[in-house]
């Protein structure tokens, strides 16, 4: 960008005339520098300065002052190169003329002069052209094409030109005058915003007003440590739930084969407890057998009884029939006792024979009851027996299942803090993250601001030293 403020020459009575030329700041390594030349008479001198200041670029700031005067008719022409106003302005010394060029965005002046006397104007070149650095004197570099005469008729609308200048410098003095104002109001803002990095650097501590990323950076540092060890707890609660729903599922396993036995043994009891009852029901049916068989035994006895009262009644009755009907004398007593002895050998037989077997029955189903009986107490034993191992491996189910419940409760617990302590360390993460781009973010705005600060306020002390120069030249004039 280049800013062009170019100055047309004035002429005054008598044969010198000057010329002005002020170039502003441009990016790169060009400069613009004045020439001045002239026709017949004397040069005035000139004069050129370059100021360097690099805030992210280079750039140039020259102004430079040359006259230059002669007689006859001369033509003056300054050709400013860049974004600028431009004017045209011609001015008139005796036979001498001027005409300037500008453009770029900027403030381009020529004011125009006459006096009595042939004079004439000065050629001034502005532009892109190679100037010599400041420190030293150097050649003066002339084309001589521009030292012909030229024939330059007197302008008819010379009134006009003037009045048109005259309101052209009056709209340059009120610019100028608004950009003074902006220049104060541009320190004032220059100077609240130094007064507030001031303040910023002075709210922390010295190391922090050095340098902040560091200590950001360890504050980070201490948070991922934090975070590290928090995963490493995490892993190590991880490895001690895994270890515990190994040592629950053991548990548990345990605990499905407890009650497999458990059911097996109940099984067993159930099949123990049938054969049990079986066995009860055949005692009672032995003993209902038993009953029946004494019952049986105390009717036959009591039928042999009966019969052998009726034998003997019978046995009486044929004696005194026999003794009534038939008087032969037979030994009747013999075999009454020949036959008793008989039937009391049977009765004594079948009653031997019954009490036989009713003892073998009886012993028999006592025997059977015993074995039942043993049977059944050590059913009744490993009944008891399992009632207390259930009764145990209850307990032992009830302690496993609070142990289960108590890890399950830490594990989640454990959880639950690994999860807040993370949330809360990723959300301290993210805050000094956003912090810290913010500050750097205000840094580097305020950075900005500094930086066109500076930019405008180098720029305006240029325009102000130009319009100094234009005012004295004006104020000489």
């Amino acid at each position: 960008m280049n800013r062009q403020f170019s100055s047309r020459s004035f002429s005054t009575g008598g044969r010198r005339g000057y010329s002005v030329s002020s170039s502003g700041f441009r990016v790169g390594s060009s400069s613009s520098c004045l020439v001045p030349v002239g026709g017949v008479g004397t040069y005035g001198g000139g004069f050129g300065s370059r100021s360097l200041y690099n805030l992210g670029g280079s750039k140039r700031i020259s102004f430079g002052l040359a006259s230059g005067g002669g007689g006859g008719a001369h033509f003056g022409r300054s050709l400013g190169g860049g974004l600028g106003f431009s004017s045209y302005s011609t001015g008139y010394g005796g036979l001498g003329g001027g005409v300037a060029l500008g453009s770029g965005i900027g403030l381009g002046s020529h004011v125009g002069g006459f006096g009595g006397g042939g004079g004439g104007g000065g050629y001034v070149l502005s532009g892109s052209v190679p100037c010599p650095p400041p420190g030293r004197i150097h050649n003066v570099i002339v084309n001589k094409n521009l030292l012909t005469p030229l024939h330059v008729e007197v302008d008819p609308e010379i009134q006009r030109v003037r009045v048109q200048e005259r309101e052209q410098i009056k709209t340059l003095n009120n610019k100028f005058a608004s950009f003074i104002d902006k220049v104060r109001f541009l320190e004032q803002q220059n100077k609240v915003l130094e007064t507030k990095w001031d303040l910023l650097y002075q709210q922390g501590s010295p190391a922090l007003r050095d340098n902040l990323e560091p200590i950001y950076e360890a504050y980070i540092e201490t948070l991922r440590r934090q975070l590290d060890s928090l995963c490493n707890d995490k892993n190590h609660l991880d490895i001690e739930l895994k270890n515990t729903q190994e040592l629950v599922e053991d548990f548990k396993n345990k605990y499905e084969d407890e009650i497999n036995k458990r059911t097996a043994c109940e099984n067993d009891f159930v099949v123990l407890k049938k054969d049990v009852d079986g066995s009860y029901m055949h005692k009672i049916d032995l003993g209902s057998k038993a009953d029946s068989l004494t019952q049986h035994i105390q009717f036959l006895r009591a039928l042999f009884d009966a019969e052998l009262a009726q034998l003997h009644s019978q046995v009486k009755e044929t004696n005194v029939i026999l003794q009534m009907d038939n008087n032969r004398d037979l030994d009747l007593n013999s075999i009454i006792a020949e036959v008793k002895a008989q039937y009391e050998d049977i009765a004594n037989r079948s009653r031997a024979e019954a009490e036989a077997w009713y003892q073998s029955k009886f012993q028999e189903l006592q025997t059977t009851a015993f074995k039942h009986g043993d049977d059944l107490k050590s059913t009744k034993d490993e009944i008891a027996d399992m009632s207390r191992v259930v009764q145990r491996l209850r307990s032992e189910t009830e302690i496993v299942k609070k142990a289960i419940n108590s890890l399950q409760s830490a594990i989640a617990e454990s959880e639950q803090r690994g999860e807040l302590a993370l949330k809360d360390a990723r959300a301290k993460l993210l805050d000094l993250q956003t912090a810290l781009t913010t500050a750097k973010d205000e840094l580097a705005r305020l950075l900005r601001d500094y930086q066109e600060l500076l930019n405008v306020k180098l720029a305006l002390d240029v325009e102000i030293a130009t319009y100094r120069t234009l005012l004295e030249g004006e104020e000489s004039r």
